[in-house]
């Protein structure tokens, strides 16, 4: 049996990737442990895990992570996100660093990109060999609170028909080893080569969950669930469902804006089982294509709305969705930071800005990497 602990309705959690980079080429810097050093030297606070943000280390020696701790609002969120960054920043500049966050480094190689020196880690690497080494990749988790365990997955059914819009609207990795991949998230592919990575199994209650887990543990795939790497995941020990789907996201305007969106998704889930309201799940093929549509197209995307094979241009029926979660956004008030939404769709994800980007510059890719600091900066 896997317990699910109580946890507030639509509290928030916030977990951003971020990548450094050498301030002189652009390149990916495997500096973390200096950093963390230096971080411990003059802001030691940072680094200790407590219901406030601090700063940890992640899979790359390229790559640190900012936590939150629980938060009631976006706003609150990011602003602790804020707290963290300018903690990072004041050591980053005397090591001539600095980061960024998107879904991939434009040029760097993976090959060059050492693995941090933990077990947990090296485990990954030592199953998934060639695979492994190569996530090279940066993302934005959003935890939100459930309040019941039976919510959890009727929740997470009802985040997963939402894959795509939130795919397309965070998609920021077109470049892989100074090519074009042509897809607006070529993160989101390269991620679901790992075992239990990619799209969640359609469950309806806990007890299928439990039954699924008891059968991987058995046979050896995980030792437990936080090795369970769905884009979206039940995480019983916070009482939370995790939102893992986006790419790294440049700003904290844009993390405000893909967080509320996310938060007002869960809570309007959450009424709706409240409510004895079933939420229907997509068929498994119609997620599978959703997710590669987005993935491929970004917000260009056609995807599929339901099960009698409705179809919609993605930034429509995001537009509409927000109409329909405006009131949950001023009950939790979260307004201003779900208009965030229509201000992505309006100049674009990241992906988008991107090539632009490079196409101003004669095709250099130092010039995208250098424009995504200067964002997080911002």
């Amino acid at each position: 049996m896997i317990s699910f602990a109580s946890s507030p309705q639509s509290t928030l959690g916030v977990e951003w990737e971020l990548a450094l980079v050498d301030l002189s080429t652009g390149e990916l810097a495997s500096r973390a442990q200096e950093v963390f050093a230096a971080l411990e030297a003059q802001s030691p606070e940072i680094l200790k895990e407590n219901n406030g943000p601090h700063i940890t280390g992640e899979f790359l020696d390229n790559t640190v992570e900012l936590v939150t701790g629980v938060c009631k609002t976006p706003a609150e969120a990011t602003a602790q996100l804020k707290e963290a960054t300018d903690a990072l920043n004041a050591v980053l500049e005397p090591l001539n660093l600095g980061f960024f966050s998107a879904g991939t480094h434009p040029f760097s190689q993976w090959r060059e990109q050492p693995v941090a020196d933990k077990e947990r880690y090296q485990k990954v690497i030592d199953r998934t060999q060639y695979w492994g080494r190569q996530m090279i990749i940066y993302g934005v988790h959003v935890h939100v609170g459930v309040n019941a365990r039976d919510k959890a997955f009727p929740v997470l059914n009802g985040l997963t028909n939402f894959y795509p819009h939130l795919l397309a609207l965070s998609a920021s990795s077109p470049y892989w080893e100074g090519t074009d991949t042509g897809f607006a998230s070529h993160r989101s592919q390269m991620f679901q080569q790992l075992p239990t990575a990619g799209l969640p199994f359609n469950f309806e209650t806990w007890e299928e969950y439990e039954s699924y887990f008891n059968d991987i543990k058995t046979t050896g795939v995980i030792d437990e669930p936080g090795e369970n790497r769905w884009d979206i995941r039940p995480v019983a020990h916070y009482g939370t469902v995790e939102m893992r789907v986006c790419d790294g996201l440049a700003s904290l305007n844009d993390i405000a804006g893909i967080s509320a969106f996310t938060q007002c998704l869960a809570e309007h889930f959450s009424r709706q089982v409240d409510a004895g309201k079933h939420i229907e799940p997509l068929k498994p093929w119609h997620v599978q294509e959703n997710k590669w549509r987005a993935a491929r197209y970004g917000t260009d995307a056609i995807v599929i709305l339901d099960n009698q094979n409705t179809e919609q241009l993605v930034t429509e029926h995001t537009l509409e969705t927000l109409n329909i979660l405006e009131p949950i956004a001023a009950d939790l008030g979260c307004s201003d930071d779900l208009a965030q939404i229509e201000r992505i769709i309006n100049d674009g994800p990241g992906y988008k800005r991107q090539r632009r980007i490079a196409e101003q510059n004669n095709g250099d890719f130092t010039a995208v990497v250098f424009d995504l600091v200067k964002q997080g900066r911002a």
